[in-house]
């Protein structure tokens, strides 16, 4: 696992928009596994800009989705889908034609689960997964004492995610759903390529647990220590309870250009 500490979230965003850059450059049809919340906007941003500014091709990349809602419909302003439209795919300039991601409305919830899982199999797997972290370590909404070999499944709401959520929901908690399709852990490290942002003071317990915890289902963002290729980008409030801190900044300012994150 590689740590690295950036200035501020906009530093990030670059960081990690310039390695999805990279990767667009060498495999155009690169399936990129994106995620909502606040802290990925900084990196859809900064791609946006490659994009307009040419230094970036898209139009043979593919997106897929990290989790959905359950019982949403897929217009819903709120629904991941609609989310990941409007903040994703309309600024990259992709089409839905190019979008994966689960059915939340589907009759058979299990079925809908295990057919996205085989179609992200089928689409050759996910070459560049980005991942945010909440306050108590999970990641996707694999909550904490989930299975770390977990598969895409429906996942229960606990009430403080409710509480959280409804601010997108005008503050009514009655209309945030109970349920959502979520990417397994299992299904979560087949990607090539696990890149997880961090910012904030608040995620700063969650990121030293991650780094330099014990793998454990009581923190699943921890299970990335287990993948031969995973990113943590943090910035100092996120940073600021890792032990090895200073050796962080040291190996990522000395390590070669050409080796990207």
């Amino acid at each position: 696992m590689e740590v690295v500490i950036v200035p501020d979230a906009k530093a990030g965003g670059e960081l990690i928009a310039g390695a999805m850059a990279e990767l667009l450059r060498h495999k155009p049809t690169a399936l990129l596994g994106v995620a909502t919340g606040s802290t990925p906007l900084p990196i859809y941003q900064a791609l946006a800009a490659q994009v307009s500014s040419g230094a970036v091709e898209v139009s043979r990349a593919r997106i897929a989705q990290l989790d959905e809602y359950v019982g949403l419909p897929a217009e819903h302003p709120e629904s991941y889908r609609s989310v990941l439209r409007r903040e994703v795919l309309e600024p990259l300039g992709i089409g839905m034609d190019a979008f994966m991601g689960p059915d939340g409305t589907a009759e058979d919830v299990r079925g809908a689960c295990e057919a996205y899982d085989r179609a992200l199999a089928e689409a050759g797997g996910v070459d560049l997964q980005l991942l945010g972290i909440g306050t108590d370590g999970h990641i996707g909404f694999n909550e904490p004492c989930s299975s770390l070999a977990s598969r895409t499944r429906i996942k229960t709401l606990t009430e403080q995610t409710r509480i959280d959520n409804a601010r997108f929901f005008d503050g009514d908690i009655g209309q945030v759903p109970h349920h959502v399709i979520t990417q397994g852990i299992g299904t979560i490290l087949e990607a090539r390529h696990l890149v997880l942002l961090a910012t904030g003071e608040g995620k700063a317990d969650a990121v030293a647990a991650t780094v330099e915890g014990p793998v454990a289902a009581v923190c699943p963002a921890s299970a990335l220590q287990l993948h031969p290729h995973a990113t943590v980008v943090v910035d100092e409030g996120a940073a600021s309870k890792l032990k090895f801190a200073d050796y962080f900044r040291h190996t990522f300012a000395n390590k070669p250009d050409w080796q990207g994150i």
